[in-house]
C-alpha cells in the first residue's frame, strides 16, 4: 500500500517529499496531523534500513516533529516507530504525531479521530506543508 503512494498510484495526502522520503497524513489519525515518514524504498523494520538511509528518514522525521505541531497549534509531538507488532503495514513507517498537553492520550493505547471530509485532510496536509516550508533546509528550529 505505501509502495503505491510512493509511486503515486495510490492517492495520499502529502505533506512532505525529498529524494529519499516521503510523508503523508495517516488516513486514520491519532489526533488531526498525525503525519507518516516513510523512505521511498521498501523496506519492512528500521532494522532492515541502510545506514545511508538513517539520516534522510530521520532527517525528515526531525523536521517534521517542528511542522506538524506548528500546523496544528499543538503543544509538542509523539514520534514513534512499530516493527512488526502493530504494524499495521510491512513498509517501515515513522508516525509523528501532535500533542497538547491533556490530550487524553495514554501510553499506546491510540483513539482515533477521523477527519470529517477529504476537504479537512487536505486544510490539514497544506498547513504542515506551510510549516515545513517556513522551516526551510535546515529542518530544526
Amino acid at each position: 500500500m505505501f509502495c503505491d503512494i510512493v509511486a503515486d498510484d495510490r492517492p495520499a495526502f502529502v505533506v512532505y517529499e525529498s529524494p529519499e522520503t516521503v510523508a503523508f497524513l495517516d488516513q486514520r489519525p491519532v489526533f488531526h496531523g498525525h503525519t507518516l515518514v516513510l523512505p521511498r524504498p521498501h523496506y519492512d523494520t528500521l532494522a532492515d534500513l541502510p545506514a545511508e538511509l538513517i539520516e534522510p528518514l530521520f532527517g525528515a522525521v526531525q523536521k517534521l516533529s517542528v511542522a506538524v505541531p506548528d500546523a496544528m497549534h499543538a503543544d509538542g509531538s509523539f514520534v514513534a516507530v512499530n516493527n512488526v507488532v502493530s504494524q499495521s503495514v510491512p513498509h517501515l513507517h515513522v508516525h509523528v504525531v501532535p500533542r497538547r498537553r491533556k490530550d487524553g492520550l495514554r501510553g499506546f493505547f491510540w483513539p482515533r479521530h477521523k477527519y470529517d471530509s477529504e476537504e479537512e485532510m487536505e486544510q490539514t496536509a497544506a498547513a504542515i506543508r506551510d510549516a515545513v516550508s517556513r522551516l526551510g533546509a535546515g529542518g530544526a528550529r
